[in-house]
């Protein structure tokens, strides 16, 4: 069974890393290109979008190769109306990242797409019917039903996947980092599937699957990229990694710890807006990962530190039951305010100290 994991992995990887020229030729051919025209842009030179749709070509083939011929038994976690919503949802997603790349869509066009991303996965019967509490017991979901779907449940999957769609699509602001945290995030959910109080092969299946696809793009994408993952790519991440979390038996307290410092920051992001009277989804500056450049570190680097800080927490994420999870993320918190404050502090000191 290790062994087909291995080979999922592998052909998944394998798919996406050689199909990514392809499609960065295409998006050349298009014109959909990415031009350093704002200051939030820190490439130098043109580079195209469309990654997305090689990470999802390459994911979607192999889930149908092992929906095929695979000897692991779906239908227990994953039943087979979920893989349709799954890889229709990320087919919405890329369709309208194509969209937005081409077009520059305003935001108020641009979140059709994901809405409807993630009706899809909903109407197809991926549903949560209980969270574990970390303190004993579970807390149902499943109180009030309609049409046999449990309706507290839906919206907690509607809201959930939601803002991971747009935790990535927020963090997608330098070279790797999307690809690289949530490809952690794939894994983590995976070696978490294989714990023996788990034991969910269907679930690890499809985790290792998306990790392999999302890490065989990062060799394309890394400093210096030579193409991005595009509007659909970014949001695909989020997406696949919420959903992930959901069919997996509410592994909602491991999700958030390995995209815990994204999603703080993503949070921490639209309520200054907010607050500033500005568009929550206006883009700028003011991310985790530019303040790291801010204070001198090379882009390489800031990717690096935060690729350290998801895994450190993805471990703990593996290893820590549900009230260590609490505790975890407890620290995760005063993590991100400590780091948060560091690197204003040290901005401000830099201002001072070149005037």
């Amino acid at each position: 069974m290790s062994f087909e994991y291995f080979l999922a992995f592998l052909i998944s990887c394998a798919l996406v890393y050689f199909l990514t020229p392809l499609v960065r030729h295409i998006a050349f051919l298009r014109g959909i290109v990415d031009y350093p025209s704002e200051p939030r842009k820190i490439h130098s030179s043109p580079v195209p979008l469309l990654g997305g749709w090689a990470v999802y070509a390459g994911f979607a083939f192999t889930v149908l190769l092992w929906l095929i011929f695979s000897k692991v038994s779906f239908g227990y976690f994953i039943h087979l109306p979920y893989f349709a919503g799954i890889l229709l949802g990320g087919a919405i997603l890329c369709v309208g990242g194509y969209l937005d790349d081409k077009y520059h869509l305003p935001p108020y066009y641009s979140i059709i797409a994901p809405l409807l991303a993630v009706l899809v996965v909903i109407v197809f019967g991926v549903q949560l019917s209980y969270i574990n509490n970390p303190f004993g017991g579970v807390i149902l979901l499943d109180a009030v039903k309609f049409l046999d779907y449990p309706v507290f449940g839906g919206v907690f999957v509607f809201v959930w996947i939601l803002g991971m769609i747009y935790t990535t699509k927020f963090l997608d602001g330098m070279d790797g980092l999307v690809s690289g945290v949530s490809g952690i995030g794939a894994l983590a959910i995976f070696f978490v599937s294989l714990l023996p109080q788990v034991g969910q092969s269907d679930t690890a299946l499809l985790a290792i699957i998306f990790a392999g696809a999302i890490l065989g793009f990062l060799p394309w994408n890394f400093h210096p990229a030579k193409i991005f993952l595009g509007e659909g790519g970014s949001t695909l991440a989020g997406f696949m990694v919420g959903v992930l979390a959901v069919i997996s038996g509410g592994k909602i307290a491991t999700a958030l710890l390995v995209m815990g410092i994204p999603i703080l920051d993503a949070a921490w992001v639209i309520i200054r807006r907010l607050f500033s009277h500005y568009s929550p989804f206006q883009p700028d500056r003011k991310h985790l990962h530019f303040r790291l450049l801010d204070v001198g570190l090379s882009q390489r680097q800031a990717v690096l530190f935060l690729y350290f800080l998801v895994a450190a927490f993805g471990a703990c994420a593996i290893y820590l039951q549900s009230l260590g999870k609490v505790m975890a993320l407890g620290i995760l918190l005063v993590v991100m305010l400590i780091l948060g404050g560091v690197l204003v502090y040290s901005y401000k000191k830099k201002v001072k100290n070149e005037k």
